[in-house]
């Protein structure tokens, strides 16, 4: 058994959509550095966000959302308040009505990823919360992140 087995940080031309986030003082735990909880913010943040600016969300009333059903992060650099971060996104895998994102964060002008994560999104109807195929622009739009 020797090494570590997992891939380790990528660059940020990695991934085809960046997004400006910053940390919060309030984002620091008693450690000094962004607690873990944080990071799956920054990944909604970044998702939602390009969604949104790529007109295919509109968070009060798209009749179709995306849920989050599946999230982990890897850590391999500290995130500390006053840090700027970019975030990093891409789509891996687009199902019928599920999409796998990935992002990674960068702490602003450093070349590898602080920290490098994914969440699943299911696309349901917005009312009945049953899945749904994902719509057309929306399937267009997220095959130009892959």
């Amino acid at each position: 058994m020797g090494g570590d087995p997992r891939p380790g940080p990528e660059t940020l031309a990695a991934y085809p959509r960046h997004v400006a986030l910053g940390t919060r003082w309030g984002d620091n735990d008693v450690y000094g550095h962004v607690n873990n909880v944080v990071y799956d913010a920054f990944f909604d943040t970044a998702v939602n966000g390009c969604l949104i600016e790529a007109g295919v969300l509109d968070v009060a009333g798209s009749p179709v959302i995306g849920l989050v059903v599946e999230t982990g992060c890897r850590f391999f650099a500290p995130l500390a308040f006053p840090d700027r971060v970019a975030a990093g996104l891409r789509v891996a895998r687009l199902g019928r009505s599920s999409v796998r994102y990935e992002i990674g964060l960068f702490r602003e002008d450093e070349a590898r990823a602080a920290a490098q994560g994914h969440f699943v999104h299911v696309y349901v109807d917005r009312r009945s919360r049953r899945p749904v195929p994902l719509p057309e622009r929306l399937r267009a739009v997220l095959a130009g992140w892959m």
